[in-house]
C-alpha cells in the first residue's frame, strides 16, 4: 500500500491515493476521489466522490470536502473549514445535478473556521483569514478577512503580508521573493 491509514479510517472502493499520504482516525473517502501524492487528511475528514486533491494538500480536522471540490497542489485547508456545493439547498428538493464547482488553486490557505461558498474559485497563494466568508472569486496572492470576506492585502507564497512602495514592489521578509502590484493585480517577479 503506497499510502498510509489509520485503522478507524474508512476508505471506499474506487479512490485513488497518491504514494506517501497519510488519513488519519475517523476519515471517509468516498467513491472516484482523487487524492494526490504527499497529502495530509486530518482526523474526522470526509473526501466526497468526484472531489479531486493535488499533491501535497494538508487537510486539517473536521473538514468536509463536498463533491464540486477541486484543490490544486500545495493547498492548506485550515480545521474545520467548510465547503458548500449548492446555492440554494433545501431538505426536500433534490439538487444533485445543480453542485457548483470550487477551484482552490495551487498553493492557497484557507483558515480555521472559514466558509467557502460555492462556485468562487481561490487564487493562487491567496490567503483565506480564519472565519472568513467567501461569497465572490479571490485573487490569485490576496488576503481576505471577515464576513463576507474583503480583501485587505496581499501575501507572499511564504505567507507574509506585502507591503507594497510607491513603485508597486515588494519583497517577502522571509524568502526575499519580489512582487508588483500592477492594475489590482499581484505578480510575482523574482
Amino acid at each position: 500500500m503506497p499510502y498510509t491509514a489509520h485503522p478507524t479510517a474508512v476508505i471506499d472502493e474506487g479512490c485513488t491515493i497518491g504514494e506517501g499520504t497519510r488519513i488519519w482516525h475517523f476519515s471517509h473517502l468516498m467513491p472516484g476521489c482523487v487524492i494526490g501524492e504527499r497529502c495530509n487528511i486530518g482526523q474526522n475528514v470526509v473526501v466526497s466522490p468526484g472531489v479531486k486533491l493535488g499533491n501535497n494538500v494538508k487537510v486539517q480536522n473536521n473538514v468536509s470536502i463536498y463533491t464540486g471540490v477541486e484543490c490544486e497542489e500545495d493547498v492548506f485547508l485550515g480545521p474545520s473549514c467548510v465547503f458548500t456545493n449548492v446555492i440554494n439547498p433545501r431538505s426536500a428538493v433534490a439538487r444533485r445535478d445543480q453542485y457548483l464547482r470550487t477551484l482552490v488553486k495551487k498553493g492557497a490557505s484557507i483558515g480555521a473556521n472559514a466558509t467557502i461558498i460555492c462556485g468562487h474559485d481561490i487564487g493562487r497563494f491567496a490567503f483565506i483569514g480564519a472565519g472568513a466568508v467567501v461569497t465572490k472569486e479571490v485573487p490569485d496572492y490576496a488576503l481576505v478577512i471577515g464576513n463576507p470576506a474583503k480583501q485587505t492585502g496581499w501575501m507572499s507564497e511564504f505567507g507574509h503580508k506585502l507591503k507594497f512602495n510607491d513603485a508597486g514592489e515588494a519583497e517577502c521578509p522571509e524568502s526575499g521573493q519580489r512582487y508588483e502590484l500592477k492594475s489590482g493585480r499581484v505578480t510575482r517577479i523574482a
